[in-house]
């Protein structure tokens, strides 16, 4: 494990950006009863409107330290921009993340590329790696990046201590190609979506398949990967596999969701959305850690094995822009 520090549930911070949650006051009570409640990292985003500054908020207010809680960020540059992006704007905007946390070193930056074939993303890189040597970055991450484009990055000499990647019983590309690079290179794999946008929870268990209008943008990607895997039927089925190990758990579904995650040979952390803290408890018991039996994961495994894979690597279906995946995504939201 690189990430030293790392705690294996991780608090994200999306659904407290503006348009989500209320206040900034609203964002900050929830985060001080995650901290209370002993949660040390926190994940976060340049893009995630406004969710910088109330950590940063929270990190001024309580005096904490660097030892005190970590932060993972992202390095997001806009779609529009990758064409043309110079290294004074990537440190622009790695300075400007510092200043809204109040940090004079960030302990991880995520960095996410939307395009491939557009611009240098390995350029961009390279001034992450020089303000990483210049002690404004403690480690540079990776988010949605595919095993291909991750050695190409390993091979020219950029230091990746993690990776961001959609992971859960759903959603399994990982396995295919980029697990064996991450185990192979010491790289730890932090598990977004383990439990599909709340689809695998409790709440849609015995549930119709919800329709049109969505709530938002979180459960239309997350109903797309269930039609890509087969249907809301085999939710259904996954859903109550979860629920009798649950119930001899004393859990819920989404935390033995997650701990399945957790029990990958590369995954070292999921990151769990907070909005509030009514999934406090669950949270808790997910951190002390949810043992599963062999049994358990290998009845998960050959459930999961039945449905038709997610198909491509890493991130493909979503870097498609004009697809239904790509379609839904805002490629532009890097501004001051």
């Amino acid at each position: 494990m690189k990430l030293e520090y790392l705690n294996n549930i991780i608090i994200g911070g999306w659904q407290l950006a503006v348009g989500h949650s209320d206040t900034q006051a609203e964002g900050i009570k929830v985060i001080e009863t995650y901290y209370d409640a002993g949660f040390r990292t926190f994940d976060c985003a340049d893009i995630y409107t406004g969710v910088e500054d109330t950590l940063g908020t929270f990190i001024k207010s309580h005096g904490l330290g660097a030892d005190d809680i970590h932060i993972h960020t992202k390095y997001v540059p806009d779609m529009g921009s990758l064409a043309s992006l110079t290294k004074e704007d990537t440190e622009a905007i790695i300075d400007r993340s510092r200043a809204r946390l109040g940090l004079d070193k960030l302990d991880l930056v995520q960095f996410h590329w939307w395009h491939y074939p557009t611009g240098n993303y390995l350029g961009a890189l390279e001034s992450l790696k020089a303000l990483k040597q210049a002690g404004k970055i403690r480690n540079i991450g990776l988010t949605n990046f595919d095993a291909q484009h991750m050695q190409e990055i390993l091979d020219y000499d950029i230091p990746i201590a993690s990776i961001q990647s959609q992971y859960s019983l759903i959603d399994q590309r990982v396995t295919n190609k980029l697990e064996p690079l991450l185990l192979n290179n010491n790289i730890d794999l932090l598990c977004y979506g383990s439990v599909a946008g709340g689809l695998l929870s409790d709440a849609w268990l015995d549930k119709p398949e919800p329709q049109a209008p969505y709530e938002n943008r979180s459960l239309v990607k997350y109903i797309l990967m269930v039609e890509e895997m087969g249907s809301w039927d085999v939710l259904q089925s996954i859903l109550e596999t979860l629920r009798s190990i649950a119930d001899t758990h004393e859990s819920d579904i989404a935390s033995i969701a997650s701990s399945y995650c957790l029990h990958q040979p590369a995954a070292q952390a999921c990151i769990v959305g907070v909005r509030n803290a009514k999934h406090l408890e669950h949270h808790l018991q997910l951190q002390r850690g949810i043992q599963l039996a062999e049994d358990e994961l290998a009845q998960l495994d050959d459930l999961r094995a039945q449905f038709k894979p997610i198909p491509g690597a890493v991130y493909e279906l979503e870097r498609n822009i004009d697809g239904q995946h790509g379609r839904i995504m805002k490629y532009n939201l890097n501004k001051d």
